[in-house]
């Protein structure tokens, strides 16, 4: 599990491809201070398991259901990345639950500034929006981030200064694709009202009973 509060940019080394999915190497510095081979390191967002290490680089694998989902298969040698390393349980949790599991990805529509800030509005497919609301969080590229508003094809995102210097997103530009993942819980509350509604099967088999107005009179 991740919280999606970037550790560093590290940089792409080298791009090892394959018939349908390869290797990224990173070079890298803080995440690599107490990296076993088996870790978790997310790149972009992306969960990715280090099969190698050295003193200022990790390699990881990308499997082919990884570059279908993500924008990993865009990286070239050079390009920033944000890392993240899975959360330590004795660590502060300053962001959200990040799985690494990447939904789908985005396209950046505009960069706008805004007096100290930078408004990030991204294009995302209809799954990943029936599960964005406002004020709620959303990972960019495996940024914790809260959004700021919402339209029927776009979302758009506030960086403070901070977040735009130690993170890739301003480092693109319009037309960039970028990963996202819907907050977990959003996600299990869509799953659990199709269950009862009757939209998908139920694991068990048996109806959870659990209703729109069931939730709504409980203050969700």
């Amino acid at each position: 599990m991740f919280t999606g509060i970037v550790e560093e940019l590290g940089r792409v080394r080298r791009v090892l491809p394959g018939a349908r999915a390869g290797k990224l190497v990173i070079g890298a510095k803080k995440v690599l201070e107490d990296v076993h081979i088996g870790d978790s390191i997310a790149v972009n967002g992306v969960c990715l398991t280090v099969v190698a290490a050295g003193a200022d680089e990790f390699t990881a694998d990308v499997m082919p259901e990884t570059l279908r989902k993500s924008g990993l298969g865009t990286l070239k040698a050079g390009d920033p990345v944000d890392l993240e390393r899975a959360m330590a349980a004795n660590g502060r949790f300053g962001g959200h639950i990040v799985s690494g599991h990447i939904d789908g990805v985005g396209r950046i529509v505009e960069m706008r500034p805004e007096q100290n800030a930078v408004i990030v509005t991204i294009a995302a497919p209809k799954h990943i929006l029936d599960l964005v609301v406002e004020k709620g969080s959303i990972a960019i590229d495996g940024i914790s981030l809260t959004v700021a508003s919402l339209s029927p094809s776009t979302f758009s995102v506030s960086l403070i200064p901070h977040t735009a210097a130690e993170t890739v997103l301003l480092k693109k530009r319009a037309g960039d694709v970028v990963n996202l993942e819907n907050d977990v819980v959003g996600k299990y509350v869509q799953k659990l009202l199709a269950t009862a509604r009757g939209d998908g099967p139920a694991e068990t088999g048996a109806s959870t009973g659990l209703t729109l107005e069931y939730l709504q009179s409980q203050g969700f």
